[in-house]
């Protein structure tokens, strides 16, 4: 069990990813993304393995949920700034989390 001050050291907000790309240098399946998360975070990057249930041009566009006060990590030479919340499906593939409605990008989650 966790506190609720536990949980709320966590940071998720609301972005938009703006761009993605393919990231054949990954060592697993993964694209490149670029998220806008409004005028007070601006733009982030992540890796993510997003690979099954998405193409890059599919991801443009799309509200995500991400946690964006953990340390950047380096993966294949990348800066991943944030971490893209998602559930596995039955098979275990990633699905993005996400709102339902247009929300305003760099919203926290609460």
């Amino acid at each position: 069990m966790v506190s609720i001050e536990q949980f709320q050291q966590l940071d998720m907000r609301v972005g938009k990813i703006v761009r993605a790309e393919q990231f054949p240098q990954a060592r697993k399946p993964a694209y490149k993304l670029w998220i806008d998360f409004g005028p007070s975070l601006g733009i982030k990057q992540s890796s993510a393995q997003l690979t099954y249930h998405y193409t890059p041009d599919s991801l443009i566009g799309r509200l995500i949920i991400a946690v964006v006060n953990l340390p950047p990590r380096v993966i294949a030479g990348f800066r991943s700034d944030v971490l893209v919340l998602g559930v596995p499906d039955a098979d275990g593939a990633v699905v993005l989390l996400r709102p339902d409605w247009e929300v305003p990008l760099g919203g926290r989650v609460f």
